[in-house]
């Protein structure tokens, strides 16, 4: 995936120079027939047409084997049932914020970019209707018309049911696990086709705007930063002081290892050791609570990609001058928060799972070549984030069950083991690859 990432990144800055060369030479004819209009137009199209092809298998296949992993929540009783709750109040708290900052700031405001296709929403329907439509009456038919929520809804349950199945649930969940890994392969092979995609489509985008789409990405970049690091401060912070009484800066004092470790990889899968050696011997959790939330918020906690979602996607309503009403927000929130279940350890899935929510709410999905060119960097930063927020549940469950070494987590100086001793290995594997 590193040589993925700086591939695309050429991409992306080769794309910029192609497209400010055709924004001079605009005025010939030939050129935006054939190639601003033409090849470049198609080549960016197939490529978004081959992430929307992906989301229903993605979303399907890796929720089912993400929501079987709640057999431990039942065996774990309240502690299983706090660290889903705080797991899934957080992401929905990031999105929120994150649609919240996006709004106000508006980065994607007078960016003028022309959707290729025709784009509209429509009225949106009443929440309590929206809430009904949820739950899907057909779940083929919910697949052919790409209702997400409905999808995520019933991967859910279907993941609940294996687990309550016993045998014959292990035996269908080893199937799904089967197509995981074929899935894992697939979105593999899309991603390879990436840099050709971001090529075009940001060659596209400059040869119509010119050097004044760049504003509007540092914008962007800028602001998703901005709103991680409110999320990794003053809201863990904030819940972490609530329910603990704890004092925050020691805890974001002796986090930073696995911090440091989250960004250089931007894998939380990746970074489970570190995590899990960070809250037992630097913040004082016990074992028998941060085994269980640790690896658990590694695949449920989304909190820095449900932020990159939430401005994202106003982002490119903004660019392309669409409104999105209270309704749209609402399913977008609801979206990503169900959607971040499963998707940790599948590569490339946080690009698909943006395209989920642009398709749920009726925005261009070949938006997202806007953001992708710049998301290794804020992929790492948002996998920082979302294993601060893993330690800072772990920190509250493990408090409330009377799990936590007060003296350790308050120890100063040399009482607190040393970065080198947390990089040990665990019996868990480590498996490579972004967040996305």
């Amino acid at each position: 995936m590193e040589k993925m990432t700086r591939l695309i990144f050429y991409a992306m800055g080769l794309g910029l120079v192609a497209g400010v060369i055709l924004n001079w030479v605009q005025d010939v004819e030939i050129v935006t027939a054939y190639v601003t209009e033409g090849l470049l137009l198609v080549v960016g199209q197939v490529f978004v047409a081959l992430l929307m092809m992906l989301v229903v298998p993605v979303v399907v296949v890796s929720l089912v084997t993400g929501t079987a992993g709640l057999d431990d929540v039942r065996r774990l009783g309240r502690v299983g049932g706090k660290t889903v709750a705080f797991y899934l109040f957080t992401t929905a708290t990031a999105i929120a914020m994150a649609l919240f900052a996006a709004v106000i700031v508006k980065p994607g405001s007078g960016f003028n970019l022309e959707h290729s296709g025709e784009t509209s929403i429509e009225a949106p329907p009443p929440l309590t209707e929206m809430l009904i439509d949820l739950f899907p009456r057909n779940v083929v038919g919910a697949a052919a018309d790409g209702n997400i929520l409905q999808l995520i809804v019933f991967s859910i349950l279907l993941g609940i049911a294996l687990t309550m199945a016993g045998a014959a649930g292990a035996r269908i969940l080893k199937i799904f696990e089967d197509l995981m890994e074929v899935v894992m392969k697939l979105v593999v092979i899309v991603m390879w086709c990436a840099p050709f995609g971001v090529f075009a489509l940001i060659a596209r985008v400059f040869a119509r705007e010119g050097f004044g789409a760049l504003g509007h990405m540092l914008m962007y970049v800028l602001l998703v930063f901005v709103v991680l690091v409110i999320q990794a401060t003053v809201v863990y912070s904030g819940l972490l002081k609530l329910f603990t009484g704890l004092n925050p800066r020691r805890f974001l004092k002796k986090i930073w290892p696995a911090q440091l470790f989250a960004f250089s990889t931007a894998s939380s899968a990746a970074t489970i050791p570190v995590t899990l050696g960070v809250v037992q011997k630097r913040l004082g959790v016990s074992n028998s609570v941060a085994s269980f939330t640790i690896p658990f918020g590694a695949t449920v906690n989304m909190d820095g990609t449900a932020i990159m979602q939430g401005v994202a996607t106003v982002f490119i309503a903004q660019a392309y001058g669409i409104h999105l009403g209270i309704n749209e927000y609402v399913m977008v929130i609801l979206t990503a928060t169900l959607a971040s279940v499963g998707t940790a350890g599948v590569p490339g899935a946080g690009t698909i799972m943006l395209a989920m929510v642009l398709n749920q709410v009726g925005l261009p999905a070949e938006g997202i070549a806007i953001v992708l060119g710049v998301d290794r960097l804020l992929d790492m930063a948002r996998t920082a984030v979302n294993i601060t927020g893993d330690a800072t549940v772990s920190c509250i469950v493990a408090h409330g069950e009377k799990q936590l070494d007060l003296d350790l987590y308050n120890a100063e100086g040399l009482e607190v083991p040393p970065p080198s001793t947390l990089f040990e290995k665990s019996g868990r594997g480590v498996r490579s690859g972004s967040d996305e």
